[in-house]
């Protein structure tokens, strides 16, 4: 979240995110939409970057959709665009909220993916780098690491 509390650095970071899609999916993108919270600032970067409008999912009373008056039309492309993936459990989640809106999420795109290559969402996936950072269980930390206070921004664990 923090490398996005800039706007210039944002817009950049946007702008070379949107530059890597493909031509064919960038040409066929109707709409962005990104989930509350961390998707919010990088999907309406990418909606600037793109030229298109940039909705966003929110979850109150967790299940994700759309609220204040954001609506899809039937059929629209849509692009995802989140900060950060890490295990895709939100990400899907959002999709299938896109689904339930009528939307058709044709691809993903991140400023981060640190699944570590494990991550399937269900459509093409383009995150703008990909980190290798191992994830552990609570009672599986190496010593060094259990005596650090843990912190845990944003990230699900997902279902096995």
């Amino acid at each position: 979240a923090r490398v996005l509390m800039n706007p210039a650095r944002a817009a950049r970071l946007a702008d070379e995110a949107a530059r890597r899609l493909p031509d064919d999916i960038r040409n066929a993108i109707d709409v962005v939409v990104s989930p509350a919270m961390g998707g919010i600032i990088i999907g309406h970067e990418m909606g600037r970057a793109l030229n298109k409008d940039a909705l966003f999912l929110e979850r109150p009373d967790g299940v994700f959709g759309l609220r204040r008056g954001f609506r899809l039309e039937p059929g629209q492309k849509v692009l995802m665009v989140e900060d950060v993936v890490t295990t895709g459990l939100s990400s899907r989640e959002a999709i299938e909220a896109v689904k339930r809106e009528g939307g058709e999420v044709i691809a993903e795109a991140s400023l981060v993916d640190r699944s570590n290559g494990s991550v399937d969402l269900g459509v093409p996936f383009f995150p703008l780098i990909r980190l290798d950072v191992p994830t552990y269980d609570v009672d599986k930390l190496p010593p060094d690491l259990a005596a650090i206070p843990a912190v845990k921004p944003g990230s699900r664990k997902a279902d096995a």
